[in-house]
């Protein structure tokens, strides 16, 4: 099993294994395939270690991936919570960020239902 930037890389199609690398998606892994100059139809078994090698530099110098891209979208994250924004705000509440209605749906954001009881007139 091929491992790279600490992942463990499976057994597929060297355009479809990069992309179990975070940070990586199809076009991204197109697109370091063409620039270390591997057919991304082989299996990721076939690659020697020098081929291996080529990917992870490229993806060590030029592209952010794993932790160091985790990290940045946490400080984004974190720098708009601090200086209070529209963005920040709903980061803080757990409410969708970009406009969408929450009067019904956003249960992604928002958690299980919490029923709150009716109030007796």
């Amino acid at each position: 099993m091929a491992r790279l930037v600490g992942v463990d890389l499976p057994n597929k199609h060297v355009e479809i294994a990069l992309t179990y690398i975070y940070g990586v998606g199809r076009a991204t892994a197109i697109a370091l395939c063409e620039k270390a100059k591997i057919d991304r139809l082989r299996f990721i078994n076939d690659l020697s270690q020098e081929e291996l090698g080529e990917l992870r530099k490229l993806l060590e110098t030029e592209y952010k991936v794993e932790g160091r891209l985790r990290t940045e979208i946490a400080m984004n994250i974190k720098r708009l919570m601090d200086i209070g924004c529209y963005r920040g705000l709903r980061h803080r509440k757990g409410l969708p960020l970009r406009g969408q209605r929450t009067r019904t749906n956003a249960r992604t954001r928002k958690g299980k239902k919490k029923t709150v009881a009716g109030k007796k007139k």
